[in-house]
């Protein structure tokens, strides 16, 4: 089975400033990925090449089976699910919940004069009852909170059936409660062996959900490691990758960090 991504030397410059440098990376079907770093790591770039937002400067970028540059990216495109803050400030704050995931099936946001079947609407109104926010669908955007605007972006990035699912920090802004609440779901989702290989991209390991398996840590462009998370999450590789020393505790399936005290003499 061919991987669902697979990138050889992808660099991505603007200018005299390169975004990220020779990334080489491979996801498979069955693999639930974490994207790891600090600011201005190059997470972001990374995810718009994998959500064939933007096309590599240089180097080979495989999704889905397809190349970049090769193919049309509008037939690309509605085979991966997205969330992102960027897609959320675009949602009708006025726009029904319902209506928020069934119009993924078109790939447009905010309804408009498109037909959607019985089949559309039973998937949407599905995908919100299995993501806790059943109870929202007849809610207007606008009036939800943060995290329950996490899960309708969540129902809807899925509603395609897409063979690859991009969460692009899907618990930003949330509170503890809200967090908690989202790395569930998202575990259950992780967990479950029908759902589409998954990128979730974050600052903090405490957002990474039971149920990941692999991680790619980035700092300034570059890959500082690779790999399975039991593998690749170590207090050095980690303390490289945000440029610190970190303690790093792995507990019930969950990950913590922490600044290191400072060193004792004596």
């Amino acid at each position: 089975m061919d991987p669902v991504l697979e990138l050889a030397d992808v660099s991505v410059r603007r200018g005299q400033t390169t975004l990220i440098e020779g990334v080489d990376w491979t996801v498979e079907e069955d693999e639930r990925w974490v994207v790891l770093g600090p600011n201005g790591a190059g997470k972001t770039t990374l995810l718009q090449v994998v959500s064939a937002q933007i096309h590599p400067t240089s180097g080979v970028a495989g999704i889905l089976g397809e190349v970049l540059g090769t193919i049309d990216v509008f037939d690309l495109r509605p085979r991966i699910g997205l969330t992102s803050a960027a897609l959320a400030e675009r949602i009708p704050r006025d726009e029904k919940v319902h209506d928020v995931v069934v119009s993924a099936s078109y790939a447009v946001i905010g309804r408009w004069r498109e037909h959607y079947d019985d089949l559309d609407h039973q998937r949407a109104a599905a995908l919100l009852t299995e993501l806790g926010a059943g109870h929202l669908s007849d809610r207007t955007f606008g009036t939800l909170s943060e995290g329950e605007r996490k899960r309708v972006q969540i129902a809807r990035s899925l509603m395609t059936d897409p063979e690859l699912l991009l969460l692009d920090e899907p618990a930003a802004g949330l509170d503890l409660s809200g967090r908690e609440d989202l790395v569930s779901t998202l575990s259950v989702l992780a967990m479950d062996e029908t759902s589409p290989a998954t990128i979730l991209v974050s600052h903090h390991v405490e957002e990474i959900p039971p149920g990941f398996t692999h991680a790619l840590l980035l700092r300034e462009g570059r890959v500082v490691a690779s790999g399975p998370l039991e593998h690749v999450m170590t207090e050095e590789i980690l303390s490289a990758t945000f440029g610190m020393p970190l303690q790093l505790r792995h507990e019930d399936a969950r990950w913590s960090a922490r600044r290191s005290p400072r060193h004792r003499t004596g």
